[in-house]
């Protein structure tokens, strides 16, 4: 599970976009083709966001990548980036989370006369790498892996004590196969030792 890109962008009522912000995590790609891939990353979100209706949310697959994208009432778009096998409910989590986060950054009076990619937002980035990981970043991810965990773990405990429960019924057919003369000769040699206590 991979996050590329995290994208903050402005619709204008009258259909054109641009980015306030973008943060990449290119690691991944060949040094020489980075620029070209964060160009095509910003490109994929623009047309995205003017293709998709205010106050909504979409997914669209493109070969192995998953671009979710978030549009707010107040013209405020968010998109990610990410491979096919990144949970979809974490992704728009996410969006929700740092566009609320960007709001209160950068009040929305100033969107319209901001110039494209003109808008600082430190948080994109830590934000980006912590949600590398999903089950880390998400409450709901974390809880459903640990029950996954328990509930493995409890049908090995189950498969344990039948197994031990099988292990101890031929045991007691073993011991109904000794003789009664052995059984009296334990009773008899225990009863013998105990008389001779040393005080």
């Amino acid at each position: 599970m991979k996050l590329y890109a995290l994208t903050f962008l402005y619709k204008n009522p009258n259909g054109t976009v641009k980015i306030l912000h973008a943060t990449h995590d290119v690691q991944s790609f060949g040094y020489f083709q980075r620029g070209s891939i964060r160009e095509f990353m910003d490109f994929t979100s623009k047309i995205i966001t003017e293709r998709t209706p205010n106050c909504s949310r979409a997914s669209v697959k493109e070969q192995e990548y998953m671009v979710h994208v978030y549009i707010r009432s107040d013209c405020l778009s968010g998109v990610l980036i990410a491979d096919h096998e990144y949970p979809t409910r974490v992704a728009f989590t996410l969006l929700n989370k740092v566009l609320d986060d960007f709001c209160l950054k950068t009040p929305s009076v100033d969107w319209p006369r901001l110039q494209e990619k003109s808008v600082e937002f430190a948080d994109a980035q830590a934000t980006l790498e912590k949600y590398q990981n999903p089950k880390e970043a998400d409450a709901m991810t974390k809880i459903q892996i640990d029950l996954d965990e328990t509930k493995i773990i409890l049908h090995d405990t189950i498969e344990a004590v039948l197994n031990r429960g099988e292990k101890l019924d031929d045991l007691v057919s073993k011991s109904e196969g000794l003789s009664t003369q052995s059984k009296a000769f334990y009773k008899t040699a225990k009863k013998a030792n105990s008389c001779c206590v040393i005080l």
